[in-house]
């Protein structure tokens, strides 16, 4: 009985550290995981972020007359100055859309993620929900 409640000891105190931690993982490109206290964000919020590009996206006049609509999704570093870069379109609408889309990220500031309390470079993935109309 008394290896039995030693291992459940050790599993209770298991989940008590790691609920402590609070620390978001991710693989690098060495495939090897990085624990992050901050991913990348919108410093405003991700709602904010998609009202702006809503509001500066230009749509080409064939993609209001098809009435294009559908989501952009996006791959891109931000990196420790703020800045998005390789931004790479991972799916789109075509008609202009999704290049544009990337033109307006390009231009954001984000704050960067943070390890450990340091900016560090990572990678994010988002989509964004477009409509020419």
């Amino acid at each position: 009985m008394k290896p039995t409640l030693f291992l459940l000891l050790i599993f209770i105190e298991t989940l008590v550290v790691s609920a402590q931690t609070n620390k978001q993982p991710y693989n690098d490109k060495q495939n090897m995981e990085v624990v992050t206290e901050r991913e990348p964000q919108y410093p405003q919020g991700e709602q904010a972020l998609y009202n702006f590009v809503f509001k500066n996206i230009k749509y080409s006049d064939e993609a209001k007359k098809k009435y294009i609509e559908g989501n952009v999704e996006l791959s891109f570093d931000v990196l420790t100055d703020s800045t998005a870069t390789n931004i790479h379109i991972i799916s789109g609408v075509g008609y202009g859309v999704d290049e544009e889309v990337k033109k307006i990220i390009q231009k954001t500031k984000f704050s960067p993620a943070l390890m450990m309390k340091t900016p560090v470079r990572m990678n994010v993935i988002m989509t964004f929900p477009v409509k020419a109309h």
